[in-house]
């Protein structure tokens, strides 16, 4: 099956007539304008092709017998027929990533379909921002491949995480953070986050966090390193003696390097701020920093974030 985009963006094209957000005064200022989604599938125009209406979209037959799978438009959802496996899928990556992990996780999408992004519009800061997504969103879901994302509260370094494995069929979420029913705030928190996964996604509530590194083969994702060596320090008495939780910092970094899986995890950058006032802080800090970097080190990607953008650490 030959596709040819002839346009991506939404209905109003990219940047949108009169829109004053940044996204489409970059594109203004490089001259470079997408326009409204339309393309041909082995020559043909796609509005000439077969097609048969799906919640959220259609399906169209290509002249050569293939099918493809086609997003109605921003926002737009299309479920996949029973048993059909596409040639094709044309979605609205920009705003619904996790549907490409639901039709993986379904089977409709497998490692032979071709996946496209159409719908495009100011969602995206930028053309070059889908094109860092669809590399991580077109990844193997084997690994061993290992991501570190560090950042302070609040940064979007969690909801990065996510976006990272939003388009695999299957993920282990990890979650180190103790559920906390006496504290309304951090359950609040706790909520947001399982909202926010996709349903597919399997969770694991543990500080074990060793031996789910080492079992684990699928897509993984841990947050976070920091809560994990809270729970350690806490364990082992070590707040005021560091060394005590080195043993289990040692076990998590063997593990780490060890495993088979594609993780993603997530980790404070304690090393910008103040420096703490009480010995107990500064254990912490001290020893999540040297934790932090030592698992950079057995990293294929490492990155921070700050404000929700995203600078890779090379």
């Amino acid at each position: 099956m030959d596709i040819e985009l002839r346009g991506v963006a939404a209905a109003q094209g990219w940047p949108a007539p009169g829109c004053r957000c940044a996204s489409c005064g970059r594109l203004r200022a490089a001259g470079v304008r997408h326009e409204p989604f339309t393309a041909a599938v082995d020559g043909v125009a796609l509005e000439d092709l077969p097609r048969t209406d799906v919640p959220g979209g259609y399906e169209v037959l290509a002249p050569g017998g293939g099918r493809a799978l086609v997003a109605a438009g921003p926002g737009a959802r299309p479920e996949p027929s029973a048993g059909v496996e596409y040639e094709a899928v044309l979605l609205d990556l920009a705003g619904s990533p996790d549907h490409l992990g639901y039709l993986r996780h379904t089977g409709a999408v497998t490692p032979r379909t071709r996946v496209m992004a159409v719908h495009l519009d100011h969602r995206l800061s930028s053309p070059s921002e889908l094109e860092r997504r669809m590399a991580f969103w077109n990844r193997s879901e084997h690994g061993p491949f290992r991501t570190l994302l560090l950042g302070g509260s609040r940064s979007g370094k969690s909801a990065e995480a996510e976006l990272r494995l939003a388009a695999c069929s299957d993920v282990l979420y990890i979650a180190t953070g103790p559920v906390r029913d006496d504290d309304p705030e951090w359950a609040d928190r706790v909520a947001a986050h399982r909202l926010r996964r996709p349903a597919w996604w399997r969770t694991a509530e543990t500080t074990e966090l060793a031996g789910a590194l080492a079992s684990a083969t699928g897509p993984v994702l841990v947050d976070g390193i920091g809560t994990w060596l809270a729970a350690a320090m806490s364990e082992t008495d070590a707040w005021e003696e560091p060394s005590r939780v080195e043993p289990l910092v040692d076990a998590l970094v063997a593990a780490w390097r060890g495993t088979a899986a594609r993780v993603v995890a997530v980790s404070d950058e304690v090393g910008l701020s103040l420096v703490p006032t009480t010995v107990s802080g500064r254990a912490f800090r001290d020893v999540l920093g040297r934790a932090n970097q030592r698992l950079a080190a057995e990293s294929e990607e490492a990155a921070l974030v700050v404000a929700g953008r995203v600078t890779e650490l090379r």
